[in-house]
């Protein structure tokens, strides 16, 4: 006799689990009866695996499937009860759109099938990044999240072609931050389903937990990563590459030493000591090959200083410190992908706080180089910071400079989430950062460094630099670049403000709700390209 198959479509993604439950132990019940054998208590109940599969949309045919290699195996196994199920369930599965199949395979108690879009997606330069590989990373992580809320324990993923994007769709859209919660979401184990392109998954997996590294730690309350905890989190992340890696972390006396005056004006306000977090990564063979330098802002809580923030919203500033979140997951992750280049990585990190030792608007402080700055607004304080570690960086003579920090709410304003805003004095490192975001997904927008906006900084009543322009608001982000620039030297330098990307409502299909850790893999990414330019 035909064995009984059920199938549950769930065209809205969403069912009750007991309603599943007592429908798959009613029909066993039933196909008992006629001697089979398989369980719906211990599959669905106790095993909790699921598998995520992809589709395309076949190209001239209306409404029209194509499997993936993976998906097509998959239902040859069933004798093509998979393509019979999508092709009466409902409409064609657009990109994006998923359905749930329950009891079709005796391995997989739960397959979720998810669309792809077009097979002849690729790289759009419309759009400024590769939608195929987009579509993947959507798909991926839909599939994965709906399989999540359904408590499956563990998920075979589809590598439809691409498995590093299929790894780090699965990776970021199962991130979530509880740490602090009592009761947690429901923790999956992932893995690429068949054994082909098994490094390109792990590469995207590694590049996955590199982003939720940033994500962690932008997304943690700021009584919980201070600057010092910031710091030991690090360390304690690059503990199993220390063969390649050397870190520094510099109190508050160094600092005094090393004259930066600008970073302890903006320190000064605060309880907690500030550090200078100072990376290594020694992964070149040659030892004497110039590192390529990222500096990151650390600021672990903004108040604003004396120019105190609005309270409404001001917890997001816990995320402040993004910048360095970024840099040193990038760093993280490029020691665990062992990448053959050298990178210092600086993180100047302390709180942005009122006290009766803060800095004053209208005070004059001295930076590392010597100039002058007067500071007219206490939260502008990034720029500060970043000043003092761009002139300690030069001293390493890099290749490259690329600073990385939630800067102003300009940026957001004038680009929003779509792309982190790009200001660099050098057309190669803009074409290097820009190629790196087209893989990714994660997309950069070069952004203009006039003498029109230097001389806004530099006309100042008391100092050689006011920290903010002379016109206020107007061309707030590009102000705060001319200002970092009286602070570089370097021929190939790169300013990335990423307050506009700091946090995710639903703009990145892939990843929830909450701090996006971006652009951490565009960063990874440009690192690894560089192995192929000497």
């Amino acid at each position: 006799m035909r064995p009984l198959n059920l199938c549950i479509n769930i065209c809205s993604g969403f069912i009750y689990e007991q309603q599943i439950t007592m429908l798959l132990l009613r029909r066993t019940v039933q196909a008992g009866k006629h001697g089979r054998s398989f369980s719906a208590s211990q599959t669905l109940l106790s095993e909790r695996k699921g598998l995520v599969l992809g589709v395309f949309e076949k190209e001239g045919e209306e409404g029209g499937l194509h499997l993936t290699e993976a998906a097509a195996r998959f239902d040859q196994t069933l004798s093509g009860k998979l393509s019979e199920l999508l092709k009466i369930s409902g409409p064609t599965l657009k990109q994006g759109k998923s359905r749930i199949f329950y009891g079709i395979h005796k391995d997989f108690p739960c397959v979720a099938v998810v669309g792809l879009g077009k097979t002849t997606a690729g790289v759009c330069g419309s759009e400024n990044w590769d939608t195929s590989k987009e579509n993947v990373r959507q798909a991926m992580s839909a599939g994965c999240q709906l399989l999540q809320d359904l408590e499956v324990k563990h998920v075979e993923v589809d590598g439809c072609g691409d498995a590093q994007s299929a790894a780090e769709g699965a990776g970021l859209g199962l991130f979530q931050y509880d740490q602090l919660k009592s009761k947690k979401k429901n923790k999956v184990t992932t893995q690429l389903h068949g054994s082909a392109d098994s490094a390109d998954w792990q590469k995207g997996v590694t590049y996955a937990e590199g982003q939720n590294l940033a994500r962690m730690l932008m997304e943690a309350p700021a009584n919980h990563i201070t600057p010092t905890a910031f710091a030991n989190t690090i360390e304690e992340k690059l503990a199993p590459h220390a063969e390649r890696v050397t870190i520094h972390k510099r109190s508050q006396a160094w600092i005094e030493q090393q004259q930066m005056g600008a970073f302890l004006s903006v320190s000064r306000g605060s309880e907690e000591p500030p550090v200078f977090l100072e990376l290594h990564y020694n992964g070149s063979p040659d030892s004497k090959q110039a590192p390529l330098l990222l500096v990151g802002k650390g600021i672990t809580f903004d108040s604003g200083g004396i120019s105190l923030k609005p309270s409404p919203s001001m917890d997001a500033m816990r995320a402040d410190m993004g910048g360095a979140a970024t840099v040193c997951a990038s760093i993280v992750t490029a020691a665990a992908l062992k990448l053959p280049v050298n990178i210092i990585g600086l993180a100047p990190l302390c709180e942005n706080m009122p006290s009766g030792k803060a800095t004053k608007p209208g005070d004059v402080v001295v930076a590392k180089n010597g100039k002058t700055i007067q500071v007219d607004n206490t939260d502008a304080e990034g720029r500060l910071v970043l000043a003092d570690a761009l002139c300690y960086g030069h001293t390493f003579n890099p290749r490259a400079i690329v600073n990385v920090a939630t800067l102003t709410g300009a940026i957001d304003v004038a680009l929003g989430s779509a792309a982190t805003g790009v200001f660099t004095n050098s057309d190669w490192l803009w074409e290097q950062l820009q190629k790196a975001s087209v893989m990714t997904g994660d997309r950069v927008w070069r952004m203009p460094l006039f003498q029109h906006y230097t001389r806004q900084v530099t006309d100042c009543q008391l100092a050689d630099l006011n920290n903010v322009g002379k016109y206020s608001r107007s061309g707030g982000a590009c102000t705060a670049a001319a200002f970092l620039r009286e602070f570089v030297t370097a021929p190939h330098w790169a300013h990335l403000d990423i307050a506009g990307v700091m946090s995710n409502k639903d703009e990145v299909p892939y990843l929830r709700k909450g701090m996006s850790g971006r652009p951490t893999r565009t960063l990874v990414e440009f690192a690894a390209g560089l192995v192929h330019k000497g």
